[in-house]
């Protein structure tokens, strides 16, 4: 585990004890559980991507794929 100091506005700090004190967390827990789901979210979005470049990649043609990038 590692620490990480962070500034934030006042106004995002309110916000945050607000939405922590509702859902019964610490406002730790709270930024952890955003950011664990924002990586897994881009993990995701960026698998996807890879994945369907490759099956566009196998729809075409060598010779037009190489058309349209040359």
């Amino acid at each position: 585990m590692s620490t990480l100091s962070l500034r934030l506005p006042q106004s995002v700090h309110r916000q945050l004890s607000a939405l922590a004190k509702r859902e019964g967390v610490s406002i730790n827990q709270l930024i952890n559980s955003a950011v664990a789901a924002a990586l897994m979210t881009a993990e995701y979005l960026e698998e996807r991507a890879r994945r369907s470049l490759m099956l566009f990649s196998r729809m075409l043609p060598t010779s037009s794929l190489m058309t349209s990038i040359g």
